[in-house]
């Protein structure tokens, strides 16, 4: 019934995720509220951009447009469990991004020794 919160395998290890974007290599994207954020910060380098204003931010077309996103680089979501940031994936998809991995929550950022930094 609630297929489309079932989480998949990232595609992208993290591992991989935190060393491709500390060399600049992809986008990563932290979908959390701004609750969230200023509680537990977010991982060092990430875009913020909340799931809510996602469909606009990350529309070239839109005029809210987030000037740092690049359709042809990877990106990496991730929010506080993978849930919203599964549900993002498909999103970014839908507007034709290709390259875009689920890397769950930001606790898996920190567990594979991601670097986190206050919001």
């Amino acid at each position: 019934m609630f297929n489309f919160m079932r989480q998949s395998a990232p595609a992208l290890p993290i591992a991989d995720a935190i060393k491709q974007v500390a060399e600049g290599e992809a986008i990563l994207i932290d979908i959390r509220d701004h609750g969230e954020l200023a509680y537990s910060g977010k991982a060092k380098g990430a875009l913020h951009i909340p799931l809510m204003r996602l469909a606009d931010m990350a529309d070239p077309r839109h005029p809210d447009f987030h000037p740092d996103l690049d359709m042809k680089k990877p990106i990496c979501l991730y929010c506080a469990s993978g849930g919203r940031s599964q549900m993002a994936v498909g999103l970014m998809k839908r507007l034709g991004y290709e390259n875009v991995t689920n890397i769950g929550g930001l606790g898996h950022w920190v567990a594979a020794g991601g670097p986190v930094e206050k919001a």
